[in-house]
């Protein structure tokens, strides 16, 4: 959704440039990561959005959930979000803040997702293709969709390369109806 990305990127550039300062990606990676997993768990969600309760019990409840895996400079972030009523934006920051940390690495997350099972050596040879096409890193993954009927999508950040069966036939379908 656009608006809430547009709403959650300047609190991910904020804690990118803290994490940057204090040279802490990783540890604000896994921060934002574990405020993300907690702002999704349904009674927290309700306790988020209760209009009843103040910005500090909010910030309150949520960093108590949190217990010792918060330092100080997390527990601001918290509150500076419950003060603004962003709380509800944390995965999309916890997403926002990743994609600015892969680009100051530069690495890239890719996702290849097949019709069926692709071996390592073939992995392995898509992984260095596709890093020196990206002139980046690359975190492969790979996961099997069988409705994709033969080929492959790849994801790589915004790029998409779509060589599925599916795919192809569907384009196919829009360029006869048109």
């Amino acid at each position: 959704m656009a608006e809430t990305t547009t709403l959650a990127r300047p609190y991910a550039r904020a804690a990118f440039e803290v994490a940057s300062q204090d040279n802490a990606l990783q540890s604000w990676s896994n921060l934002l990561a574990l405020f993300a997993a907690v702002a999704k768990q349904p009674a927290v969600s309700s306790v988020l959005r209760n209009p009843s309760l103040s910005s500090s019990q909010i910030a309150e409840s949520f960093e108590s959930i949190c217990g010792d895996d918060i330092d100080g400079k997390g527990k601001n972030f918290i509150r500076l979000l419950a003060e603004n009523k962003r709380l509800v934006l944390l995965s999309e920051i916890a997403e926002l803040f990743e994609v600015l940390k892969a680009d100051r690495e530069r690495s890239v997350e890719v996702e290849v997702t097949s019709a069926f099972e692709i071996s390592s050596e073939i992995a392995g040879k898509l992984a260095a293709s596709l890093k020196k096409r990206l002139d980046r890193e690359i975190n492969l993954s790979t996961s099997v969709d069988e409705s994709l009927v033969g080929g492959a999508v790849i994801r790589a950040g915004d790029m998409v390369i779509d060589s599925s069966v599916r795919g192809k036939l569907t384009k196919l379908v829009e360029s006869i109806n048109s």
